[in-house]
């Protein structure tokens, strides 16, 4: 596996090894419904912000309506709508073409994470001599111990756990993940925040102080 600098590529994209799902559906309730994914900081929308930090994937599944992207994803929706994120999550890996070997999951209302964040969670998961058979994904975690949506996991894992269709529909994702080992990795900075409010936004537009 190549070396995870900062600013190297994780993968060579071209293998397929590493794709990705972007939770975007979400209802925003705080946010007086607003799609997320096309609210804008710093003059670029959270979808685009997420995209970026998904840059080593070789595909992107995008969970939510569709808006405009500078890289070509797929869009797709959970059936029925607002089923929650388990069933954002399994209904975009089902709608990847490739079969990954690992699964980058990102909410989209978390623009501080970057590409950066997703290569310490692979290193977390996969380190220097290939997957750790005792380690099933990894996931960032907030300085307050929180577990934020900002994980990869080993798709062979996920797809151990799942449940049926039905059962999907209103999990919460820790239910989801409860059998499952992860490693947890620290945030830096300010990686684990996220927008539920226009003050989230406001706070996040300025420069750390």
């Amino acid at each position: 596996m190549p070396g995870s600098s900062p600013t190297g590529p994780l993968l060579d994209p071209d293998t397929g090894g590493f794709c990705a799902v972007v939770l975007a559906g979400g209802t925003a309730v705080r946010l007086d419904g607003v799609d997320k994914a096309g609210v804008e900081l710093h003059g670029r929308s959270l979808l685009t912000h997420a995209l970026d930090a998904l840059v080593d994937a070789a595909e992107v599944v995008v969970v939510g309506d569709p808006v405009p992207t500078e890289r070509p994803v797929t869009f797709c929706r959970e059936s029925p709508r607002h089923g929650g994120p388990v069933a954002a999550l399994l209904t975009g890996r089902d709608a990847l073409v490739r079969a990954p070997r690992t699964l980058g999951v990102l909410a989209v209302d978390m623009p501080r994470v970057t590409a950066h964040t997703f290569r310490r969670l692979h290193d977390a998961l996969l380190g220097e001599d290939g997957p750790a058979e005792d380690l099933d994904g990894a996931r960032l975690v907030a300085p307050d111990g929180r577990h934020q949506l900002a994980l990869v996991l080993r798709t062979d894992r996920l797809d151990a756990v799942r449940p049926d269709h039905e059962g999907q529909h209103g999990m919460a994702m820790r239910h989801l993940l409860r059998d499952l080992r992860l490693a947890e990795v620290a945030a830096l900075g300010e990686e684990h925040r996220d927008v539920d409010t226009w003050a989230d936004l406001r706070d996040l537009a300025e420069p750390p102080g």
